[in-house]
């Protein structure tokens, strides 16, 4: 207590003129509109800047939460446009079956994801216990990324679109011309569709999709568009280099899809022999 009345005293003249300068700013401020306002003002600017930097940091952390709902959005929507135009015919037979059937989809994360070697494989969270099993497509919300190989409870490990030993049924979306899908185990962002008959009318920049003709992916799932083909003139088949949509060395979050009618469209494809 001693020290502070010490240095009250110490400092009596500065403290003084402090009091005094307030008082005056007080009464200025409140006398004069002009000055009130500019008072008032600084002051909101500066609660202003203070909560939009609050709001700013909260939306920061809070951007995980927020990509975890549009990710559980984004599986609805996916499942709906999946299904939507497969809903107009009931029941065909052989291979149009196929593209009638309708598709379940599940999220996951991707874990791992190798791309630098020839035969590339992922690894994603979600297994057995999230009703992931072997053969069910993988796609991201660009397009294909590969197909589930072995599953445990908890991880799948998918063989990704960019593995030697990966082909896939895929076409020109605007002529429904149909060829396979491979990799040369070289460039992680170029695909080859071979065995593309030279009476398709190929362009550079036309889109390829999925063909449909398989129990893994539906019909007209995005894969990429078309950068150079080239004619092979004695077997008369086209060689095409596909950019993809996807980028095969970045992802993070893919959609398993399941075709819920798969057993009985293999029934229909493959009856017993009597």
């Amino acid at each position: 207590m001693q020290q502070i009345i010490l240095f009250l005293i110490k400092n009596k003249t500065g403290l003084v003129f402090i009091i005094l300068m307030t008082i005056a700013l007080g009464l200025t401020f409140q006398a004069h509109t002009y000055h009130n306002s500019k008072l008032v003002s600084s002051a909101n600017f500066l609660t202003g800047s203070v909560l939009g930097t609050s709001e700013n940091i909260y939306q920061y952390f809070d951007l995980k939460t927020q990509n975890e709902i549009l990710f559980e959005e984004n599986e609805t929507l996916r499942r709906q446009l999946l299904n939507l135009t497969l809903a107009e015919d009931t029941l065909k037979t052989d291979l149009e079956f196929i593209t009638d059937t309708l598709y379940s989809i599940k999220k996951a994360k991707v874990v791992s994801n190798y791309y630098d070697k020839v035969d590339n494989f992922l690894l994603i969270k979600g297994g057995e216990k999230d009703s992931i099993r072997e053969d069910l497509g993988v796609i991201s919300s660009k397009g294909i990324v590969g197909i589930v190989q072995d599953v445990s409870q908890e991880f799948s490990r998918v063989i990704s679109i960019l593995n030697t030993n990966t082909s896939i049924n895929a076409k020109l979306k605007k002529t429904y011309h149909f060829g396979t899908l491979t990799w040369d185990g070289k460039d992680p962002n170029i695909l080859s569709l071979i065995d593309v008959p030279r009476s398709a009318p190929v362009q550079k920049g036309d889109t390829i999709t999925t063909g449909g003709r398989s129990l893994v992916f539906p019909e007209n799932v995005p894969i990429g568009v078309i950068s150079d083909f080239e004619l092979n003139e004695n077997i008369g088949y086209y060689s095409i280099s596909v950019k993809l949509f996807n980028d095969m060395t970045n992802l993070k979050h893919v959609y398993v899809i399941e075709n819920t009618r798969k057993e009985e469209a293999y029934e229909l494809l493959n009856p017993e022999q009597p």
